[in-house]
């Protein structure tokens, strides 16, 4: 066995120890648990615009990108826009090293990779500080509905353009609403790519760390996953990212499309 294959295997026996520890994974539940109150996530910015994520979710994504290299990501929840540069950023990393493998000159200012972002309510303030910002011109928003038709059928138009795609779910977290973005999104995700749901989180925390919001256990992104998968052969968890992981805001929100 070559050094390179000897790490990787190493790895996968890692990723089986850490699958297997149920004691460490109640301590990292616990942890995420006592930081909630915090904002934990809060506190984090990418290339200057702050990202809603813990950082743990942030590597497993540019991983995921690499290893499947999508033409468009495709991000429901915007914010302050951070992910969005974030992912921006991946798929301009990725753009440069297939041109440098080619021997070839980028074009900044037409690139081949995109993300698109949806929000009901894209503020003022952010789109501003998103369209000024240096990873703009791979950036396209739409402000709507993620789960009304009309936005639907706008974004199923634009993926129809782009061979390989990746979506994340992150706006609304009730049972209903992501139900209805798994439902309408993740057929947009081309075989072995994936549909990351996040804050599945929510169904293991204590109810009371969702006072306020319209969803809390039982009525959480993970529901909504269970729901969507349940009578599916195209989709499948993929664990091993989470297991790995083990501080991650989306525990069984890692679908693979598999067919």
């Amino acid at each position: 066995m070559n050094p390179h294959d000897a790490f990787r295997a190493e790895v996968e026996e890692n990723i089986d120890g850490l699958a297997a520890d149920a004691d460490l994974q109640a301590l990292s539940r616990l942890w995420v648990r006592q930081a909630a109150p915090y904002k934990w996530a809060y506190n984090f910015s990418w290339l200057g615009r702050p990202a809603i994520q813990f950082p743990n979710d942030a590597w497993a994504l540019q991983e995921l990108v690499w290893a499947t290299k999508p033409d468009l990501i495709i991000e429901t929840g915007i914010a302050h826009g951070g992910s969005l540069i974030y992912s921006a950023s991946l798929m301009a990393m990725l753009d440069l090293c297939e041109a440098s493998e080619r021997g070839e000159m980028l074009d900044p200012a037409r690139p081949r990779r995109k993300v698109l972002g949806i929000d009901i309510d894209i503020r003022a303030h952010n789109r501003k500080a998103i369209e000024s910002h240096p990873m703009a011109a791979r950036i396209k928003m739409i402000e709507g509905s993620s789960v009304d038709p009309q936005t639907v059928t706008q974004v199923k138009a634009i993926a129809e353009r782009f061979e390989r795609v990746l979506v994340c779910l992150d706006s609304n977290h009730t049972h209903d609403h992501v139900l209805a973005e798994l439902e309408a999104y993740a057929p947009m995700v081309t075989p072995g790519s994936y549909c990351v749901v996040y804050d599945t989180l929510v169904e293991d925390m204590p109810a009371h760390l969702s006072d306020g919001r319209p969803w809390g256990p039982g009525n959480s992104p993970k529901s909504a996953v269970h729901a969507f998968i349940k009578d599916r052969a195209d989709f499948e968890i993929d664990s091993r990212i989470d297991k790995k992981l083990q501080i991650t805001v989306a525990p069984e929100g890692f679908l693979k499309r598999v067919r």
